[in-house]
């Protein structure tokens, strides 16, 4: 029997993390109309000089997530994930004078802090045994050859100290000066750079491109007992969380819409970085919403039947839907008919099935939410 034939798209698919939702491999792998282009300078730092710039703050490597004010681009990496094996491997391969990867930096031009945008655990690695301690233990290398096994730094002879300093890593710098579409760039520099090991999902990249308020007060309203009942249990991809940024993004700039998906978040994740939603007035209408829904309709507001996954493009537009009614005193007070009619309305099922992110469909799922949830 014949192997089928191998086509690029098959070729790309295999190279990305299967947990990846269709629209999620869909938004990693749509091009953008008009990419940003962006200039960026070469350098070569000696071990020992990223090192001390690491322990001084001048180079930092933000959490995933996290909301450090040193930080005006925030926050690309995921937690360290290497095991002490490869950590050990990689100290032995600059000890041998074997060639190694380059990293990847973002200078602030605020402040000249430089960001690591690539690079995260072999400049965790070599601080680490700099400093001689790893996880509470002392860092000694194990997993090595028998020349190199059971050192420390302090206790390598001057000769291989020297050596290990002076080594030499490239990086490659790109300067921003905080605008979107320097932003933008940046988030799709990391997305081209994200091909291996567990694959990131669009908004995990986001999370931590515009790591700030905006996205603390998503987390918050991702806490809220009526929103945790809709979904169901917390995403280990934080699709629960992307899905409280597409409400609100949609709830406020639907009529800026266009594909791709991900450039219009990105936008918003930009525009409203700063904003605590929480203390905002969309925040308390989409608590009302949720509310609401949970308390008349329950899980059936989110999925198409009764056990089945949520339906993002359903449940995104029923809560939009819902939002406006309450915020225009028209809500529907027999809303779990209001959401039965929805769910037997063609143009609606049509739109949030498939093609979910083309603008008809949005346009389409939004204007017939707020139809059937508003009071005529």
């Amino acid at each position: 029997m014949n192997e089928p034939e191998s086509t690029p798209e098959n070729t790309v698919a295999e190279l990305l993390d299967r947990s990846l939702t269709d629209e999620e491999y869909s938004d990693l792998t749509e091009a953008e109309p008009t990419p940003t282009k962006v200039t960026f300078s070469t350098q070569d730092y000696s071990v020992d000089s990223l090192v001390s710039r690491m322990n001084s703050g001048a180079m930092i490597i933000p959490e995933f997530g996290g909301n450090d004010e040193r930080v005006n681009i925030a926050g690309f990496q995921r937690g360290f994930v290497w095991s002490k094996a490869q950590m050990d491997r990689f100290i032995e391969s600059l000890l041998l004078g074997y060639p190694i990867p380059g990293i990847f930096l973002v200078k602030q031009a605020s402040n000249n802090r430089l960001l690591v945008l690539d690079g995260q655990q072999r400049l965790t690695t070599l601080q680490q045994y700099f400093k001689g301690v790893h996880n509470g233990r002392v860092f000694s290398l194990q997993y090595v050859g028998e020349e190199f096994r059971g050192t420390t730094y302090e206790s390598l002879d001057e000769t291989l100290k020297f050596k290990l300093d002076d080594s030499f890593m490239q990086a490659t710098i790109v300067t921003t000066d905080g605008s979107n579409e320097l932003d933008e760039a940046v988030y799709q520099i990391f997305e081209r750079l994200n091909a291996g090991g567990t694959q990131l999902t669009p908004h995990e990249i986001r999370v931590a491109l515009f790591a700030g308020p905006l996205m603390m007060s998503l987390q918050k309203l991702n806490e809220d007992e009526h929103w945790r009942n809709l979904f169901g249990s917390r995403s280990k991809r934080i699709r629960d969380h992307e899905l409280i940024m597409r409400i609100m993004a949609l709830y406020l700039n639907s009529d800026s819409y266009s594909r791709p998906l991900k450039k219009f978040l990105n936008s918003f994740a930009s525009d409203y970085r700063q904003t605590d939603l929480t203390a905002n007035p969309v925040g308390e209408l989409f608590n009302a919403a949720v509310l609401k829904l949970d308390e008349s309709v329950g899980k059936s507001a989110f999925r198409r039947t009764s056990g089945q996954q949520v339906n993002t493009a359903q449940a995104e537009a029923i809560c939009v839907g819902t939002m406006h009614a309450i915020a225009n005193d028209r809500l529907t007070a027999d809303l779990p008919k209001a959401v039965e009619s929805l769910l037997e309305n063609q143009a609606f099922l049509e739109s949030s099935a498939r093609a979910t992110a083309d603008r008809d469909a949005v346009e389409t799922r939004l204007r017939e939410a707020r139809s059937a949830l508003e009071v005529q």
